[in-house]
């Protein structure tokens, strides 16, 4: 068998298509077309389009005014970018242990945290969607509501799901949720990513300082000209390039059909693996759209790995908690058995390649290698 990559784009004419407009310049903006199609998408009032999804974070965090010295509360679970983005601003994480079937944050847990961290700068919840399968979202609105917190949401791997009927970013007692088109770290062809609000003060904030915070109408004793303009906060350089806003304007345009096929092919797995010895798939308590296949091996992971990359399979991993990395254990002195929860699922966890462009034959062909070295497990 060929080498099969843990993830692999799926582009076809329709994103040269949207490209050649903005070569050829036949439509001049595709950021604006962007947003107005992931807000009919989503079914939400605000899209803003960001140069990256760390970079939707980051511009969430200047919005609510993230000052030094804030507490944001996030899972432990998570990619580093939701810690980073906070200690940007000198402001401090509290991480909170997981649910070990889903990797979401655990309500009961992020409740006990919050109760012990009773600050006056307590700022807001960071919720990551872990894999696809969203987050308990109604626990958590309890639990924040009880406790008076701000709830932020990170889609990042979670564009296209739903809670209760709804799609990740259209909760309305969410405060701003943060979506990337390339959260893969691997073969990325466009770096972009997605804030969305119901909050017009708050979408109005982040379109100013997504561009240096730069301000150029109301000049009128200039004659209005566009060349005149005033800086009013300190900002960023968050805006999206009109190329990759076309590439992904196409990539939104197929995002249901690449959740159907990723679903059949979490299908396959859950049918070729659910009996298999040291291996357990992943545990659907709500609706998941697989943009991770999370499964736990029982018996020496990285040696399962390997053995699989021998194999020309290449996995991941999803994700190792941030207690272990180095800044933020050294940074708050944190213990290896701090959040129990998270370190064993991260002993076990391993991510199968699963995007639209896999075909049935490749996917069988994982299943049976791993079947292979499960085997020789004891």
């Amino acid at each position: 068998m060929h080498d099969i990559p843990f993830f692999k784009p799926s582009i076809n004419d329709k994103e040269l298509y949207q490209i050649k407009d903005v070569l050829n310049q036949t439509e001049k903006n595709k950021t604006n077309k962007l947003e107005s199609n992931f807000s009919k998408y989503i079914n939400t009032n605000h899209s803003i389009t960001t140069s990256s999804g760390t970079a939707a974070m980051h511009l969430s965090m200047m919005s609510i005014d993230l000052k030094r010295g804030d507490k944001l509360v996030c899972s432990v679970n998570a990619f580093p970018a939701v810690a980073e983005v906070i200690r940007h601003f000198d402001a401090e994480p509290i991480f909170v242990d997981i649910d070990k079937d889903d990797f979401n944050i655990d309500p009961i847990k992020l409740d006990e945290v919050l109760t012990k961290s009773k600050h006056k700068k307590l700022k807001a919840v960071f919720v990551s969607h872990v894999a696809g399968q969203p987050a308990p979202m109604d626990e958590i609105y309890e639990v924040a509501d009880k406790h008076g917190v701000l709830i932020i949401e990170d889609a990042s791997n979670a564009m296209g799901a739903t809670y209760n009927g709804q799609k990740i970013g259209s909760l309305s007692k969410s405060t701003l949720t943060t979506f990337s088109f390339s959260p893969h770290s691997v073969n990325n062809v466009t770096n972009a990513g997605m804030m969305t609000t119901f909050s017009e003060e708050l979408d109005k904030r982040a379109r100013l300082l997504r561009n240096h915070a730069i301000v150029s109408e109301a000049w009128e004793k200039y004659g209005n000209l566009d060349y005149v303009y005033d800086v009013v906060d300190i900002g960023v350089k968050y805006d999206l390039s009109q190329l990759d806003a076309a590439f992904c304007i196409a990539q939104l345009d197929k995002n249901e059909s690449f959740i159907n096929r990723r679903k059949e092919i979490a299908k396959i797995y859950d049918k070729e693996l659910a009996n298999v010895r040291h291996v357990s798939i992943p545990v659907k308590k709500r609706d998941h759209i697989y943009s991770r296949y999370i499964i736990k091996i029982d018996k020496n992971r990285d040696s399962f790995a390997r053995e699989l990359s021998a194999k020309n399979i290449h996995t991941g991993l999803n994700y190792i908690p941030i207690h272990l990395l180095s800044y933020y254990k050294n940074k708050y002195s944190l213990r290896v058995n701090d959040f129990p929860t998270a370190l064993t699922n991260y002993q076990q966890i391993l991510s199968l390649p699963i995007y639209p462009s896999l075909s049935d034959e490749e996917v069988m062909y994982i299943c049976e290698q791993v079947r292979n070295i499960a085997k020789t497990r004891v």
